[in-house]
């Protein structure tokens, strides 16, 4: 799997040990953090990211900022990404069964090494289920398409 990774400078530290995860679990690594830990806006990463996957370029992306709320919030501005914004192995888990996530976000400053690396496996091996889950994303697409998605039919 191709997987972008990008950070602002409070997720520097965190994205050199996601980096490493990726590689250690076989996936391409695609890097768009700026070089260095100096100040960056992190819209311009998120989105720069957040494009990759909804064009395809990639299969998915790990968003690293101080909270990981600003990345998530970005990215998810972006039609076709859907970011979520995780803290524990079962968020990441349930990110990928039941929403289909392709963008994870995560909190450069709240989690450690332990956690991170956790999270960062289960998201990368965890796939979505389909079923009735599908039906829920649909309708999330809808929304981007400015539909009711109350309006769809099952």
């Amino acid at each position: 799997m191709k997987i972008v990774v990008a950070c602002d400078h409070r997720g520097f530290k965190a994205i050199e040990q996601v980096k490493a995860i990726i590689a250690q679990l076989n996936h391409e690594c695609l890097d768009f953090s700026p070089a260095g830990d100096s100040p960056v806006d992190y819209p311009d990463v998120a989105y720069h990211a957040a494009v990759a996957v909804s064009t395809h370029k990639a299969e998915g992306a790990i968003l690293v900022c101080g909270t990981g709320i600003g990345m998530s919030i970005a990215a998810n501005k972006v039609k076709g990404v859907r970011a979520a914004l995780c803290f524990d192995e079962l968020s990441a888990q349930i990110s990928r069964q039941h929403n289909d996530s392709n963008v994870l976000c995560l909190s450069g400053d709240l989690l450690g090494s332990s956690a991170l690396r956790k999270i960062v496996e289960t998201w990368l091996t965890t796939d979505f289920v389909g079923g009735r889950h599908q039906r829920r994303v649909d309708k999330i697409h809808s929304i981007e398409e400015g539909i009711d998605p109350r309006e769809m039919k099952d």
